[in-house]
């Protein structure tokens, strides 16, 4: 997710004070003071400041030869401004592909990351195999849902999902993109990610880069100051393989902006780069190396999520992890460009002309699957846990694009006059501004 364009194929670290400064200005303009929990001794942080954030990293542009994950190309003028815009995404182009080469693979590198920070661990490793059994990486049916988000960001009834692939055993990922594209039933359209599980790294936060926080409900979590965060990843991905997305996964690990650390939280960022910050690109031929990468964590239940369905009911376990996949896939370069929107459900973005699927629909979501990992009470007693995974809703293409009608994607649920649908969840999701196209700002 993100607050400016980044379009640069160069842009480096020295451009993310710039980047983060204007994400503080949106994420929170004060911060209310913080309260000491007399069981921990740790600051606990006010739910009107417990914000969900994320953003991006760098951005590269791309040739059809660069090295870098499978991609295509495509374009779609906007009928509100009359432009023509292009964009890359991951996978095959569904206009275009035939047969087998509609199906397209790609290899997800999960590091664990291990967190110590003011003498606790957070340890990526403790929540691998809750990743891994998660709908990024095993398949269900998404026919049907039993819960949805409601109107108050609360935990709403459930009904059809993408009634297209209604019996299909699919990834999270491969059903967002099949229905975006209207690929649904017996397609052979996919994008299928390959989860590969990396030896664990650890990062030692110093006392001036990071603190601990507790929310209402009594979950301690780190809380990192996000240029020096964003520093670690970026060594890190400069290691990996081109052709792979590098996921970084990290356990009640948030980001501060700027210096104060209740300007919180970032909960994920994906963000691209050309390999070797352009030296010796002059010999490259055209096959020069873009890596791709994501960083996400895993939400505890209760750290945002309210008690017995509340509000923030589905901004818990993968639901960053989901918002950073999604929009890795659909923005992979961090240069998709589209006409500026505006969106009164994520004012923290202001107004913004990135292609960020999961930015407009954060903390709305659903739930699939059976999860199995921190389904206890909350550290007060409450329980916010339900036994679910909660992925991210995710705008879609046409969404952006101002198309009405809708010719491109799944269409709703329930007859519409706009006819496809401009969210994954479609009519479950409660939101009027996403029955329509985007508006301006």
């Amino acid at each position: 997710m993100c607050t400016k364009r980044v379009t640069k194929a160069l842009l480096r670290l020295s451009f993310l004070a710039g980047i983060f400064a204007s994400t503080s200005v949106l994420a929170h303009s004060s911060a209310t003071p913080a309260s000491a929990s007399p069981a921990s001794g740790v600051s606990v942080i006010q739910d009107a400041d417990l914000r969900a954030l994320t953003t991006t990293i760098g951005g590269a542009s791309v040739l059809p030869t660069t090295r870098t994950v499978a991609h295509w190309w495509g374009s779609a003028v906007d009928p509100h401004n009359g432009v023509t815009y292009g964009y890359n995404m991951v996978g095959a182009d569904p206009n275009n592909c035939t047969g087998n080469n509609c199906s397209v693979t790609v290899e997800v590198d999960i590091t664990p990351i291990v967190v110590n920070i003011d003498g606790m661990t957070f340890s990526g490793d403790d929540i691998v195999a809750g990743t891994m059994d998660s709908p990024l990486f095993t398949v269900h049916d998404y026919g049907l849902t039993p819960y949805a988000t409601n109107s108050v960001y609360g935990r709403g009834p459930g009904g059809v999902l993408s009634q297209g692939d209604a019996g299909t055993a699919l990834q999270l990922q491969d059903a967002i993109m099949r229905a975006q594209f209207n690929k649904t039933g017996s397609s052979g359209y996919h994008l299928i990610l390959d989860p590969v599980v990396q030896s664990a790294v650890t990062i030692n936060v110093p006392r001036n880069q990071g603190t601990l926080l507790e929310s209402g409900r009594g979950v301690i979590f780190a809380d990192v100051n996000i240029n020096w965060w964003a520093a670690k990843i970026q060594e890190l991905e400069t290691s990996a393989d081109a052709t792979h997305l590098p996921l970084y996964l990290t356990n009640n690990v948030m980001l501060y902006v700027g210096t104060n650390p209740f300007n919180c939280c970032v909960i994920g960022f994906h963000g691209a780069q050309a390999v070797g910050y352009g030296g010796g690109s002059t010999n490259s031929h055209g096959n020069a190396v873009v890596q791709t990468f994501a960083w996400g964590s895993w939400v505890q239940p209760g750290l945002y999520s309210h008690a017995d369905g509340g509000a923030n009911w589905a901004l818990q376990d993968i639901h960053a992890l989901s918002h950073e996949v999604a929009e890795w896939a659909d923005d992979p370069f961090v240069d998709n460009a589209v006409e500026p929107w505006l969106t009164p459900t994520a004012p923290q973005y202001g107004c913004t002309n990135l292609l960020e699927t999961g930015d407009p629909v954060v903390d709305i979501g659903f739930a699939m699957g059976t999860n199995s990992v921190d389904q206890g009470p909350n550290p007060n007693g409450t329980q916010s846990a339900d036994g679910y995974y909660h992925p991210e809703d995710e705008v879609m293409l046409p969404w952006f694009m101002r198309s009405s009608p809708n010719a491109i994607s799944e269409q709703t649920q329930t007859s519409s006059v706009n006819i496809g649908r401009y969210t994954f969840m479609g009519d479950l999701n409660p939101f009027a501004g996403f029955r329509a196209p985007a508006t301006g700002c």
